[in-house]
């Protein structure tokens, strides 16, 4: 693995050594030239960044550089954690994108097999292809969450790039995307017909406007999900500065913050990147609130619960709520209080779907249910199931 990746700047470390003692730069592991690579195998969460733009659509020439980010991550301080973390520098781009891709997903793919949970800053978010592809030897349908201002399926008979690789993911053998979610899209960036097809595919979508009105919704579909990606241009420009972002409207510090512990503390989440980062040097508020979304990712983690045995009595409670020609079957979690519902299996279909009989919800679901209205997301996760 040590063959892909090149080590933390000397700019990084020698930032690192006038830092506190205590801080999380003194504490992680880090691929230096002097040290070697780290051993990771008792680690829970490590770092990389890759160092490929070249299928952004705005590509001008130039590769994203992470240290900025590093120097404010290695400046903060680590919470009450029990897992160790490693930096292991970066990934540089290939003599071809193919040849990133192939690293990327190469050492992903290690990490699944080691149980270590990547965290991968990134160029361009076409990056996210090669760790979708990652999952491909697990044998399993996954859950994608981009949380994004657009929907960047694009046009997946079109060469990929990082408007289109949510098009390539659908259209791709092996076929291992169950469900899409986009969490922050905001209409004018994305065409009706885009908008018709994430419904035509039962897919999911939640505007900017309800993620700012009411955070917790997102907080089901993230514990569902098994890769999430940031794209950093969802933020808004006076949070990220100008220079890097021209969207006058998006999510602020503290919602991308909030997203990125729920998506930490979601025990199925085995991947966290954050993309389309650019050089943030100008800009040292930009390159703190990344870190500080790092931050609170590993936060999460470090606070994970196992909810126990859904199917036991003693750890769950069972609701059941007559709708419509359906009884709906609700199972709250006495450990948590977190919900499920139930989606009844196809016998016949793929087995690969089967771990997505239960679909996270909120206590809102379970009210609705009991008004008489069922809930989009268990109608969507059917259907879905159906095809």
């Amino acid at each position: 693995m040590q063959e892909f990746f090149t080590p933390v700047s000397k700019t990084v470390l020698a930032h690192r050594e006038m830092l506190p003692e205590h801080v999380l730069g003194k504490q992680l592991q880090i691929y230096t030239q002097r040290t070697g690579f780290p051993e990771i195998d008792l680690c829970k969460i490590v770092i990389l960044g890759v160092r490929e733009a070249r299928s952004s659509e705005n590509f001008n020439g130039t590769y994203p550089s992470f240290d900025s980010v590093r120097k404010s991550f290695y400046s903060l301080y680590a919470g009450n954690w029990q897992h160790q973390i490693a930096d292991l520098g970066d990934i540089a781009a290939g003599d071809t994108v193919e040849d990133t891709y192939f690293a990327l997903k190469t050492v992903v793919s290690e990490f699944f097999s080691k149980k270590i949970i990547p965290i991968v800053l990134g160029g361009s978010q076409d990056l996210v292809y090669p760790l979708y592809r990652a999952y491909d030897g697990l044998s399993k349908m996954i859950n994608y969450v981009n949380i994004d201002s657009k929907f960047d399926i694009g046009n997946a008979d079109a060469p990929i790039s990082n408007t289109s690789y949510v098009g390539k993911m659908v259209v791709d053998k092996p076929y291992n995307l169950f469900n899409y979610s986009n969490i922050g899209y905001q209409s004018y960036y994305n065409s009706s017909e885009e908008i018709a097809l994430l419904e035509k595919l039962y897919f999911e979508a939640y505007r900017l406007g309800e993620i700012v009105n009411d955070l917790s919704i997102v907080e089901p579909i993230l514990r569902d999900a098994d890769l999430i990606t940031l794209d950093v241009s969802a933020i808004k420009s006076t949070e990220l500065s100008y220079i890097n972002s021209n969207s006058p409207n998006g999510l602020d510090g503290r919602e991308v913050c909030a997203i990125s512990r729920y998506s930490g503390i979601s025990n199925k989440v085995s991947v966290f990147g954050v993309f389309e980062i650019n050089d943030f040097n100008a800009s040292q508020s930009a390159s703190m609130l990344i870190a500080q979304v790092l931050w609170y990712f590993i936060e999460g983690v470090n606070y994970r619960i196992d909810d126990g045995d859904l199917s036991s009595e003693t750890d769950f409670k069972n609701y059941q709520v007559p709708v419509d020609n359906e009884v709906l079957l609700f199972k709250k979690s006495l450990k948590t209080q977190r919900w499920w519902i139930e989606i009844p299996f196809i016998s016949e279909m793929n087995n690969k779907l089967k771990r997505h009989t239960l679909l996270p919800c909120t206590y809102q679901d379970y009210e609705s249910a009991c008004n008489q209205e069922i809930p989009e997301r268990w109608f969507k996760a059917r259907r879905k199931n159906e095809i």
